[in-house]
């Protein structure tokens, strides 16, 4: 089974940048997707960003695209996501996730297809 373990995350002001990072052990990420999910009081968690390991390739949801950027080291076996001029609307308890077993894609934005998820951590972002 995989663990991911986050670290980042804080208070900023509005404009400010912050970078989160996700931390695996377990299984190797071979054949997964990873993704970020954030949620705030009393929402659903929503989807942020994703990125399959092995290609690269990137999904965004539309309200952070061109602010945000997923990436990922392979051999730190370390997922990240850059965040730049975030907005009060960014605040949220901000998770990374992989994708399951079971799952025959590799880059997904459905929540349902992430079986790994993170601590996550606070990010808040004043004005």
């Amino acid at each position: 089974q995989v663990q991911l373990v986050q670290s980042g995350g804080g208070l900023v002001q509005a404009g400010g940048s912050l970078r989160l990072s996700c931390a695996a052990s377990g299984r190797t990420f071979v054949g997964y997707a990873m993704g970020w999910f954030r949620q705030a009081p009393g929402k659903e968690r929503e989807f942020v960003a994703a990125i399959s390991w092995i290609a690269g390739n990137t999904d965004y949801a539309d309200s952070v695209k061109g602010r945000f950027t997923i990436s990922r080291d392979n051999a730190k076996n370390t997922l990240y996501l850059q965040m730049n001029n975030l907005t009060p609307e960014d605040t949220a308890v901000y998770y990374c996730a992989a994708s399951g077993p079971m799952t025959t894609v590799v880059l997904t934005t459905a929540k349902y297809e992430y079986d790994y998820w993170g601590q996550g951590t606070q990010v808040t972002v004043s004005s």
